[in-house]
């Protein structure tokens, strides 16, 4: 099963748990398997056309999907899936 790294701004959604399992063999299966197990997770991680949402950024070990097979990306059995969600703020000076 592929491991599942939760970031801490979305760590409320899956009862505090830091990491999970997915048994999807693709990124987008094993996204859509972590929403279907915490629905109250699905609407920050997925748009309404049910694609992962364009700020956040998916890494299959130390490489972003994007220069991968982007959501179709081959998932393996100890594959590390690390979900980095977009931060912003600041101040202009």
């Amino acid at each position: 099963m592929a491991k599942l790294i939760i970031p801490t701004p979305l760590r409320k959604f899956t009862e505090n748990q830091s990491a999970l399992e997915s048994n999807g063999s693709t990124v987008i299966e094993a996204m859509q398997d972590l929403a279907n197990e915490y629905p109250n997770l699905k609407k920050h991680i997925f748009d309404d056309h049910g694609k992962i949402r364009n700020f956040i950024r998916i890494y299959l070990g130390n490489d972003d999907i994007q220069s991968l097979q982007n959501e179709n990306t081959p998932v393996a059995d100890d594959s590390v899936i690390s979900i980095i969600p977009a931060i912003a703020g600041g101040t202009n000076n």
